[in-house]
């Protein structure tokens, strides 16, 4: 199997939940379960030079991440969040501010992996400040030859009207949640009669390739800029947590995805690996490809989203 490489800038950190801490950010898992599949992920944050940050990159290097690009800082602490649910489980975050991923710095070690990166994943958080901002937009630069995919994951008080335009322009793909999408549609002022709708318009006035909208436990639409279309349903499963499931969805789609594979099949491992995910405690418990096989001999029943029944 062709090993493609994924560069995943963005946060780690600590998610403090009711039940216990747990390492996390949306790039981290992103790039474990990249490395899970077979693909070279090189994720680059940094931590604090203290006891949290100690533990993080202990953790990093059992998951088998590649810690050579997590930076130390001095000045500014490992990252956290303090994670709380509602009564459907879905997880609401205050993310601390001034940490330590958000003074990313630029090297040469970070410029050689951009310029050859098949894939470059970014996201909102980290552009909350002016020192990853500019590492971010020159590495988006200098990456030339990768596609750009952008994880928006807008969370409370980190992004800004001008932060999203500005990321929009520079992504190749475009992933966002059902809620994302509504909460976009309103700040860009695009239509949302459906989800083609939308999608359609965001490619189009985005240039994008593709738009990709998960739906949770209903499963993802994606829509692609030649018009192509595809709704996959979700599973019903023994639900545990959402976190990482998103992140899980990502990975397992832009791994078919960069091998030319349909939006279909991209969709389809996705809506697999989010769901195992969502059957087991945290964001980063082990997915081996026998999992993944037995899933998809399983007779697990589809979940529709409302519209999508007869697709």
């Amino acid at each position: 199997m062709i090993q493609e490489k994924i560069v995943a800038l963005g946060e780690i950190l600590w998610d403090i939940l009711p039940a216990g801490t747990v390492l996390g950010g949306a790039p981290f898992n992103f790039a474990y379960r990249i490395n899970s599949l077979g693909d070279k992920g090189i994720f680059v944050s940094r931590l604090g030079n203290d006891e949290m940050g100690r533990k993080a990159l202990e953790m990093a290097e059992s998951l088998g991440i590649d810690t050579f690009y997590l930076q130390r800082d001095e000045k500014y602490p490992t990252g956290t969040v303090e994670v709380s649910f509602d009564k459907d489980n879905n997880p609401d975050y205050v993310i601390i501010p001034d940490v330590s991923y958000d003074q990313i710095e630029m090297s040469s070690a970070l410029r050689d992996a951009a310029v050859s990166a098949d894939c470059f994943y970014f996201g909102t958080l980290v552009q909350r400040s002016p020192k990853t901002r500019s590492t971010l937009e020159e590495l988006l630069e200098i990456s030339d030859r990768s596609i750009k995919l952008l994880d928006i994951n807008l969370r409370k008080k980190c992004y800004s009207h001008d932060t999203v335009v500005w990321s929009l322009r520079k992504a190749d793909i475009l992933k966002l949640n059902g809620e994302e999408a509504e909460f976009l549609s309103e700040m860009l002022q695009i239509k949302y009669k459906t989800l083609i709708d939308f999608c359609n318009e965001m490619t189009e006035k985005w240039s994008l390739s593709c738009c990709l909208v998960t739906l949770g436990e209903t499963g993802a639409f994606a829509y692609s800029n030649e018009g192509k279309n595809v709704y996959v349903p979700g599973y019903k499963i023994e639900f545990t947590d959402s976190l990482g499931s998103g992140d899980a969805f990502t990975a397992g789609f832009i791994h078919c995805y960069l091998r030319g594979l349909s939006l279909e099949e991209a969709c389809e491992l996705g809506n697999i690996m989010g769901a195992i995910t969502a059957t087991q405690k945290g964001a980063t418990q082990p997915i081996s490809k026998d999992m993944i096989e037995e899933f998809k001999n399983s007779d697990y029943e589809r979940l529709y989203a409302d519209g999508f029944a007869a697709v």
